[in-house]
């Protein structure tokens, strides 16, 4: 209800204003700017997704003064700190970086984010800007219509700064304008109240605007031209702080448990920060006087003085809560535990990820992995093994051939939809989400590869329950050539898997593609059929017609299985760094070319 009624109040307002005040149009249009050139920045700064902002973020917050310097870099660059815990939040869900360092980068950010108060008020309402916007427009506007996709991101820069200059301007303006017909001073409050209630005004302001710069920038136009009292002003910074904190609640709706954590930390932050200025608030601005002397500003000079209680309200947030961050880490543990649902879910994709093509990327990566996990899992359950046949030095052979123990009966339906389906089908959606946001041909190349190593797993498990039934007949059978052809099927799969498994850890490419052309050497080498063994064993009497008929079908969903698992090993296993088409044509073998990889190795041997 409360959704429904919001938007036609603002509308009713608004236009009420408009009506009673052209100098509140003047305000209010200044206001719709400079959000719009927020909107631009982001978009700009979105164009260059996938590249000097993801790396660095990867390299640099490995140490949580590393992460406290990142984030203040990232918001004084970007002049939003919602916009960087918005990203903190969706690399975070990716599982790029750890829930501490997430913290270190908002908390960073922050402190940042004071930087636009400095130059709003030292440089923004001294000269006249709306003489700099003007150029930025018009070069923004010539570099968005450009093809190449950095000049068109530099070009949504700064047309973004401009239209920020210009909103700036038309704010000042109208706020100067406006004193001529009521002094908003006649309605300042005095003492706690006061704080209270600004503090109040300030929270409303910027949840309605979605930006603590835009109420910062009002505040100070506002001071500037004495339409609001020094202490008021100071209780509304407050307010924009705490207020700004919407932005990343609302980003981690739709992330993982570790984003609500960071959200939730960065509201900890704002609100403990908030509460202590707002009860030691005289203390405070006798600080400010003594800082502002110290660095030579003013004594009347109130603007840059509120720029002083800007940095100073951030820096003691992040002196007050760095230390105690591991014991806010298992609070936020504790108060958010991550649940073991029936039915597995995505760990790492979230909505803040798809728009970022280096986020998106990793997040499909990660999860697809732990997909990976999950379908060995379920296939050495299918087979009736432990999952230590895979480790390297592992003795396939000897372990299934010599093993007398029951074979379990796994029901693979039930664990196919709970643990592989639905990863799969959240893989599935997150990928056609994240399409619309992959800026270069190659990121979509690799998501849609991605999503084919899904479906290879998807098909293995299924060719696992086909062969299941049989193999809890067979693989106990009287009747050890039908025994042992079934144990020969679980040791080639199980051979496959430990190969993988080598690949996964290991570093030389070259070995890898070579390492998946001889797997598929090895299972066409082996074929029951094509080796004329089947018709061998029907022809001296060693199997029955029904056994034949049933090795001629599994026979197929064996291969299909390890087939599938080597094409899957090839995109998911080799370097990302490595191109897609070279991945992809290094499982794409054709009967021909392994048919010449075999001469070669023949040749190479009889030499």
């Amino acid at each position: 209800m409360i959704k429904k009624i919001f938007l036609p109040t603002i509308f009713l307002v608004l236009t009420y204003g408009f009506w009673l005040s052209p100098d509140f149009k003047v305000i209010t249009a200044g206001v719709a700017i400079f959000l719009f050139g927020m909107l631009a920045l982001e978009q700009g700064f979105n164009a260059f997704a996938g590249g000097a902002l993801e790396r660095t973020l990867r390299k640099s917050t490995n140490k949580m003064w590393k992460s406290l310097t990142f984030g203040f870099t990232a918001a004084t660059v970007m002049q939003s700190s919602s916009l960087v815990s918005v990203i903190t939040i969706s690399f975070l869900s990716a599982g790029l970086i750890g829930l501490v360092e997430g913290m270190g980068i908002i908390f960073g950010a922050n402190v940042g984010s004071t930087t636009g108060a400095w130059l709003i008020a030292g440089f923004g309402l001294k000269v006249k800007i709306s003489a700099y916007a003007m150029p930025m427009l018009v070069f923004g506007v010539i570099f968005i219509f450009q093809k190449s996709k950095f000049l068109k991101g530099f070009g949504y820069i700064l047309a973004g700064l401009g239209f920020l200059f210009l909103g700036i301007h038309y704010m000042k303006e109208g706020f100067e304008a406006f004193q001529n017909q009521i002094s908003l001073t006649d309605y300042a409050v005095e003492g706690f109240g006061g704080v209270l209630v600004f503090t109040l005004i300030g929270i409303l302001a910027t949840i309605i605007m979605q930006s603590s710069h835009a109420t910062l920038v009002l505040v100070i136009t506002a001071l500037s031209v004495q339409q609001v009292t020094y202490g008021n002003a100071l209780a509304l910074v407050i307010g924009a702080n705490v207020g700004t904190t919407i932005t990343a609640v609302l980003g981690s709706l739709t992330s993982n448990t570790d984003g609500k954590r960071l959200a939730l930390s960065d509201v900890l932050f704002k609100v403990t920060a908030g509460i202590v200025f707002m009860l030691a608030m005289n203390p405070v601005i006798g600080l400010v006087d003594m800082v502002s002397t110290t660095i030579g500003i003013a004594e009347d000079d109130h603007t840059l003085k509120l720029a002083v209680f800007h940095t100073i309200f951030n820096v003691t947030g992040v002196i007050i809560m760095v230390p105690f961050t591991g014991r806010l880490v298992a609070f936020l543990v504790r108060v958010m535990p991550t649940k073991a649902p029936q039915v597995e879910k995505a760990r790492y994709l979230s909505s803040a990820s798809a728009e970022i093509p280096a986020a998106a990327i990793e997040a499909v990566r990660k999860e697809t992995v732990r997909l990976y996990d999950l379908s060995v899992d379920t296939i050495i359950r299918g087979l009736s093994l432990n999952k230590s046949v895979l480790a390297a030095d592992s003795k396939i052979d000897d372990i299934i051939n010599n093993s007398s123990n029951i074979i379990l009966q796994q029901n693979i339906d039930d664990i196919y939809v709970r643990r592989i389906k639905s990863i799969y089908a959240d893989i599935v959606e997150f990928i056609s989400q994240s399409q619309s946001s992959m800026g270069a041909p190659g990121h979509l190349d690799r998501l849609l590869l991605l999503r084919e190593v899904g479906r290879d797993l998807v098909e293995t498990i299924k060719g696992i329950k086909h062969l299941q039934k049989n193999l809890n007949i067979y693989t106990l059978s009287a009747n050890s050539d039908i025994r042992q052809e079934y144990n020969n099927m679980r040791i080639q799969i199980c051979r496959v898997l430990q190969e993988l498994e080598v690949i996964r850890a290991g570093e030389d490419e070259s070995a890898t593609i070579l390492s998946l052309d001889q797997l598929k050497v090895e299972i066409n080498e082996k074929d029951i059929i094509k080796t004329g063994r089947l018709d061998r064993l029907i022809r001296e009497h060693r199997i029955s017609a029904p056994m034949a008929i049933s090795l001629m079908n599994d026979s197929a969903y064996y291969q299909d299985i390890c087939r599938n698992l080597i094409h899957m090993g090839g995109i998911l296993f080799i370097s990302s760094d490595q191109s897609d088409e070279e991945a992809e044509n290094s499982v794409a073998l054709d009967e021909a070319e392994i048919k010449e990889v075999v001469d070669e190795y023949v040749e190479e041997a009889t030499k």
